[in-house]
């Protein structure tokens, strides 16, 4: 079996159920301006591209595009407020990355969730367990664009081919590809299992403790 020495994680639906939070989130945003709540299952399916894209899917489709924007910037004022309460870690999660951290593993954390976002729930629920974290910014394209992964990876001094790429979504298993990382999908996320394998990942695994036998 191959071995790795820097592993890079997608947050939504890989490192934390975040999903609950952005229920409430979405749902008040699209409250305040008189748009009707969506499903979480709805919001479940919007999930994986930024938080424009999740906004924008869920306002009403005859949203013009400047009231669809101004829920999007009340979404963003709103998170600190609602913040990351019913956020949790998927089981199995911190006692892996806290033993891989002991073994000398790099760690890191790419997502398209925006980038304060990204460090405000990391830094509340999994604090001082990555060297690198990233989410959409300026300098960080959307997933599958690989400069984001091939940034993060320079800066944890490794390369691709020693790194492993871990996520829940096609797009993860995309961007894995397309910076030539090996490419893992986990089973307890926000798309199915199938989907990552039809995608093209190397493996995908049910447990976060199979993280362990690859480094």
């Amino acid at each position: 079996m191959d071995r790795f020495d820097t592993l890079v994680f997608d947050l939504d639906g890989t490192l934390l159920d975040t999903l609950p939070d952005l229920v409430v989130l979405t749902n008040a945003a699209l409250g305040e301006f008189g748009f009707p709540p969506r499903t979480t299952d709805e919001i479940h399916s919007f999930v994986g591209n930024g938080a424009r894209a999740l906004v924008y899917q869920a306002v009403p489709a005859n949203t013009s595009p400047d009231q669809a924007e101004a829920v999007m910037q009340r979404w963003k004022d709103l998170y600190p407020k609602i913040g990351n309460k019913l956020t949790r870690p998927y089981p199995h999660m911190v006692e892996t990355l806290t033993e891989l951290k002991h073994r000398g593993v790099r760690l890191g954390v790419l997502s398209n969730k925006f980038d304060q976002g990204v460090h405000d729930v990391i830094d509340q629920h999994m604090p001082g367990l990555f060297e690198v974290m990233y989410g959409e910014c300026d300098l960080i394209p959307r997933k599958p664009d690989p400069a984001g992964l091939l940034r993060t990876i320079s800066e944890l001094g490794s390369t691709p081919a020693l790194t492993i790429y871990v996520g829940d979504s096609p797009g993860d298993v995309k961007v894995s590809r397309n910076a030539g990382a090996f490419a893992m999908g986990v089973a307890w996320g926000y798309h199915d299992a199938a989907r990552l394998r039809e995608a093209g990942a190397d493996i995908v695994i049910d447990d976060a403790r199979g993280l362990l036998n690859f480094v």
